[in-house]
Parts: C-alpha cells; sequence; structure tokens
C-alpha cells in the first residue's frame, strides 16, 4: 500500500526541519569550563605577550597548575566572574606578572589539542595582547608549578 500523498511530501519536510534545528543547537562548553555565573566581569585584561623582549620566547614559562586545580579569570585581581577552571598537572604558558606577583597572566590550550599551537614559544617583535588561537586568562600566584 502505497502513503498517502500528503504524507510523502511533509515527511521530507519534517526531517529536514529537525536536521536544522540539530544543526543550529549549540554543542555543550568545554569540561574546563566554569559554569555560568550571574552578572559580567567588572574588569578585562588581555595577558600580554612578549614581555621579556624580542629576543625570548612570547611566553616566558611553561609550568604546570598546582594539585587541586585553579580557577582563571578575566583580569589580575578581578574574582566575581571565572572564565575558566584547570585541573591540577595542566600545562600552561605564563607569559607576565602583576609586579607584586600575586597574578600571572597565562595562555593554555584546550582539552585535547595540541599545546604547542598557541605560538607562544617563538619571540615576538614587540609587547602585545594575544590574540589566540588558544585561551587566555588571570590565575592567582601561587597555583602553578613554575618551569614545571
Amino acid at each position: 500500500m502505497k502513503a498517502p500523498l500528503f504524507l510523502s511530501r511533509t515527511l521530507p519536510l519534517t526531517a529536514l526541519a529537525t536536521l536544522a534545528l540539530t544543526a543550529c543547537s549549540e554543542p555543550p562548553p568545554p569540561v574546563d569550563n566554569a559554569p555560568p555565573m550571574a552578572g559580567d566581569p567588572i574588569a578585562t585584561r588581555a595577558v600580554k605577550i612578549g614581555t621579556e623582549g624580542p629576543s625570548l620566547p612570547a611566553c616566558s614559562s611553561i609550568s604546570r597548575v598546582q594539585d587541586g586545580g585553579t580557577e582563571v579569570y578575566w583580569a589580575p585581581g578581578e574574582t566575581r566572574v571565572v572564565k575558566a577552571r584547570l585541573a591540577g598537572g595542566t600545562r600552561v604558558s605564563v607569559c607576565e606578572a602583576t609586579e607584586d606577583d600575586t597574578w600571572f597572566g597565562i595562555v593554555f590550550s584546550a582539552p585535547g589539542t595540541d599545546p604547542d599551537m598557541c605560538g607562544i614559544t617563538r619571540a615576538v617583535r614587540n609587547e602585545r595582547e594575544y590574540q589566540g588561537p588558544c585561551r587566555w586568562g588571570w590565575i592567582k600566584g601561587g597555583t602553578v608549578r613554575l618551569g614545571a
């Protein structure tokens, strides 16, 4: 028995609409992202690379997050909104520090991606804000093992 004409025409349209809605849905955030919090950060300050001069790597230290992990913030001293959470042992590049070393500006790769793609191991001509492709943020001093 053949399907009624209206069913044979609407079924492909229904399948197409379902496929389109599925393609538009947002993927879940990476596992290291912090849960959404109310409000925007009060301050945002991009991490600078090349602070040690043009003859050294863009970021001075490859380090590991201390056991217990750490939270990544949008700016030094800004603790209202967490940008990401990093697990203990996560590899990060320390690119700058506040004068009193209470905050470190870091660059880190997304889970499952190659940290070498961040482009911070080569020298840059002038100090500048990090533009990607990896993630960046600020962590409290004492939450990384420097040079580990």
